[in-house]
């Protein structure tokens, strides 16, 4: 099975820009399809971003269309998610996950996708 480790969280000021990528070991990314989420303090993990397992095909949740950019590159085993016009309703956990179940893009709940990662931690300030 696959192991993901995500990277590139931090603190950015309202406007700014992040560049999440989560690093697949143990099995190759191109087996998986691949979702980003993100969670805060109350609320449920929710989906965010998706993509199919050639990144031919994506998906964005309406409240970060135009802003966020999901790639993958199946050479590196190493998903992206490039955060642009980042607003304080972006702060959360953002965890990246794995489905290799299917070969399309997989919008649903934290509950269709069976690998994760341990997340990082992305905080907009005003």
């Amino acid at each position: 099975q696959v192991q993901l480790v995500e990277a590139g969280g931090g603190t950015v000021q309202a406007g700014g820009s992040l560049r999440l990528s989560c690093a697949a070991s143990g099995r190759t990314l191109s087996s998986y399809r691949m979702g980003w989420f993100r969670q805060s303090p109350g609320n449920e993990r929710a989906l965010v971003s998706a993509i199919n397992w050639s990144g031919g095909c994506t998906w964005y949740t309406d409240s970060v269309k135009g802003r966020f950019i999901i790639s993958r590159d199946n050479a590196k085993n190493t998903l992206y998610l490039q955060m642009n016009s980042l607003k304080p309703e972006d702060t959360a956990l953002y965890y990246c996950a794995a489905d290799d179940r299917g070969r399309g893009v997989l919008i649903g709940t934290s509950g269709h996708y069976d690998y994760w990662g341990q997340g990082t931690q992305v905080t907009v300030s005003s």
